[in-house]
């Protein structure tokens, strides 16, 4: 198959699992647990902390992924914009 054709066959099924699918949020409630729990073993990887101090600690750690990523998002959008301003007809 090509690359298209997999992402069309990936798509109808992911199309057919949503259409049988009850409760959204209970199917996807084991990826959010562990993507919870990804920022929690990196706030404290040995497991030293007090669940309150390593909630607080794993939200900084999501947040200053985010933040991260909406950094390089705005630089490459920043980046895009520079090259097409150039053209003539293009607001400054």
């Amino acid at each position: 198959m090509t690359p298209e054709q997999r992402a069309l066959r990936s798509r109808l099924g992911a199309h057919i699992k949503w259409a049988n699918t009850t409760d959204r949020s209970a199917a996807t409630a084991p990826a959010r647990k562990a993507f919870h729990d990804r920022w929690e073993r990196q706030a404290d990887p040995d497991g030293v902390l007090s669940p309150g101090e390593r909630a607080v600690r794993a939200e900084h750690l999501k947040k200053a992924h985010f933040t991260r990523m909406a950094m390089a998002s705005a630089k490459a959008r920043a980046r895009k914009g520079s090259t097409t301003r150039t053209r003539k007809g293009d607001a400054a």
